[in-house]
Parts: structure tokens; sequence; C-alpha cells
């Protein structure tokens, strides 16, 4: 990593003493719950272990395979990975939460909210963020719910956000689960970054086919950010690269996607396939990071 400590904003931590698995016959949670609502239709979707499978090569032989946390650990430090940022489920905090508990300065976390149950969810959200400062930010996903970002479902949590001072991440980009997609369109956060110009909102996986329109945002709004997950460095935009070298130094943060991506893959692909200044590498490796979600 450049001889940078990195601080890797999408890792998926396992649970202490067993692996990140999706054995034979088990599932993503959100494969399980998307099959249950009707939205995977096709046939290799329901077979999936992870949702967007088909676009990571090796992802389903990792996440059958299962690793310790311990082994992650080993991994991180291999390659240079000093922090991660994981998700915890709000139904279900506590596996994640020994994480954070066990290794306080190797992990922190974002919580996934779904905005359509409510004013439950978001007290829920309320309360694990207070009691628990390793948790940073939350994230939504557009494509879960079938709605684009500044529908009225999702203002509730962005005030929630602003009161607690801490940024949203935004699913941005065609979707990888096969379910209509142009609602991740990222021009619909638009009306969200004017009206709501103290909520840092961090966009993710990629925006493409829209990741001019990703640039151009953020060149507009102060409180707009980007991170580079679920793409392998050799594919990470080229619009994105050139702003990153340019205007966009402080905006645009580095994010893998273990396991969908291989952490050594990453490594590696960042060493030699992504161009990035020599002065901007500290930023995208880490500053940015610590600057946005307060670490």
């Amino acid at each position: 990593m450049k001889g940078i400590p990195a601080i890797d904003c999408h890792l998926t931590a396992s649970i202490p003493g067993t692996k990140i698995t999706y054995r034979q016959g088990q599932r993503d949670p959100h494969v399980a719950t998307m099959i249950q609502e009707g939205w995977l239709r096709d046939d290799d979707s329901v077979k999936y272990a992870h949702p967007a499978q088909h676009f990571f090569k090796g992802s389903d032989e990792r996440m059958k395979k299962g690793t310790t946390i311990e082994e992650l650990i080993a991994v991180m430090d291999e390659v240079g990975i000093e922090k991660g940022m994981t998700p915890i489920a709000l139904d279900n905090p506590r596996p994640v939460l020994k994480i954070l508990n066990k290794y306080p300065d190797r992990f922190n976390a974002y919580v996934n909210v779904n905005p359509w149950l409510g004013m439950p969810e978001l007290r829920a959200m309320e309360s694990l963020v207070k009691s628990h400062p390793q948790v940073k930010a939350c994230a939504v996903a557009g494509f879960r719910i079938q709605k684009p970002y500044n529908d009225k479902i999702y203002w509730p949590l962005y005030a929630r956000c602003c009161d607690l001072d801490i940024p949203v991440l935004c699913y941005v980009g065609l979707p990888g689960p096969r379910v209509p997609g142009e609602l991740q369109n990222p021009m619909y956060l638009d009306e969200v970054l004017w009206f709501f110009p103290e909520l840092k909102v961090v966009m993710k996986h990629g925006g493409e086919p829209w990741e001019f329109e990703c640039v151009k945002l953020m060149l507009k709004w102060p409180n707009l950010y980007y991170m580079t997950s679920a793409f392998a460095p050799r594919h990470y935009p080229k619009d994105i690269i050139h702003y990153a070298n340019t205007r966009g130094s402080s905006k645009v943060l580095y994010a893998g996607y273990w396991p969908g991506l291989d952490v050594r893959r990453v490594a590696k692909e960042l060493e030699n396939d992504v161009t990035l200044r020599d002065e901007v590498w500290p930023l995208f490796l880490r500053e940015n990071a610590i600057r946005v979600f307060k670490l």
C-alpha cells in the first residue's frame, strides 16, 4: 500500500471464533430477504450465496471457505491495511460489536439502515451510534427498497444523521443484484445535498454508468464524497482517477470489498495499475477517511 498504513472503508469482518461463511445451502441475509420479498427472479440469483457474486470472480469460493477474524487481520497486516470499516447489522449487532471491542485499533463500523421500517429503525440506529462510538456512519441501499435517494422515505434518516453528525453511505450506479437500478443514479442526491448542506454523503460502489455525474456532483457540493468499494483497482473509472489527481484529491476514499474482492488482489492492483500522483496516495489511502469519518 505504497508504504502508507491504509484504511479500508469497506471490508466485512467475521464473527470472532468462527468464519465468514455462506456454506452449501446458506445465503447472504440480503439474498434470502430479497428472494422472500420477490425482488430476485432469475434462476441464477436465487441460487447465489451473495447477491452480486456474478461480478466477482472467486467470491463464491471465498465465501464458502470462510475466514476467521484472526486470518483476516493477518492478511490486513500483510498488505498494509491498518484499519477497516465493517458493516454492522442493526437487527443483530452483537457479533460485530464483539470485534469492535476486541480489536478497537483495527476496526470501525457503519450500520446498515432500512428507511422503509420507519422511526423504530431510526431510533435503533441512534441508540447504537450513541452507545458505540466506533460506529461511524450509516449506509442505505436504494436498490433494496426501490426508492431513489430524494424520495421522502429517506428524509427522516438524513435529518437524524445531521443530528448525530455522521455520514451516510449511498449505493450509486447500477446495482449488482439483478433488480431495477435507475433509482441509484447519483443525480437523485442533488436535491438531498442542497437541502442538507451539513450532511456528509459518501457514494459507494462505483457509480457506473454515471461516474461523470459523480464527479460533477462532487465539484458542485462540498459535502459529497466517493469511495472505491466493489471495484477492482484496475477497473476504477477513469473520470474518478482524473478527478482524484486534480481537484478531487480530498474527495476520493479507498475501499475494497472483502470477501467479494480478494484483499491481496486489490493491494497488488493498487500498486501496479492505479496512476495516482505521489501526493494523492496518502489522502486516498488514509487521510480522507480519517477526516470524513472522524477516525
